[in-house]
């Protein structure tokens, strides 16, 4: 079985490119902090990342550099052969689903100011 499942921010903003048939396919870094500290300080795993189609487009339209988002798909390598000839490998995870776990910085920011809090005590719900 081939399953990954990661929770990281993404390093920089989505690269959203499409193929000559106009698929779309979007790579980002996702930054998965580890279960251990070193010396107090926190280390991470970056990890490359891979999404296609209609997923690819979503990602690169709603989440940039810095939020946090779940991804699950499946461990993928690639291999190529350089200009000397030197077989290079890489090893990315081909991302199915994302899902955004925090809201935009300017979503965070943005409180209305005539409206009333809706988690607020005196909403005049019954509960």
């Amino acid at each position: 079985m081939n399953k990954i499942c990661l929770v990281g921010r993404l390093t920089k903003d989505v690269e959203l490119k499409y193929t000559p048939n106009n698929m779309a396919i979007g790579r980002f870094t996702l930054a998965v902090n580890r279960q251990y500290s070193k010396e107090g300080q926190q280390t991470a795993d970056f990890i490359p990342t891979v999404v296609f189609g209609k997923v690819a487009e979503n990602c690169s339209k709603y989440i940039g550099k810095g939020r946090l988002v779940s991804v699950s798909g499946r461990l993928q390598s690639r291999t190529w052969d350089d200009q000397d000839g030197k077989r290079h490998y890489m090893y990315e995870v081909a991302a199915d689903e994302v899902q955004f776990l925090d809201r935009a910085k300017e979503e965070q920011d943005f409180t209305p100011s005539n409206e009333p809090d809706p988690f607020g005590e005196d909403d005049g719900l019954p509960f």
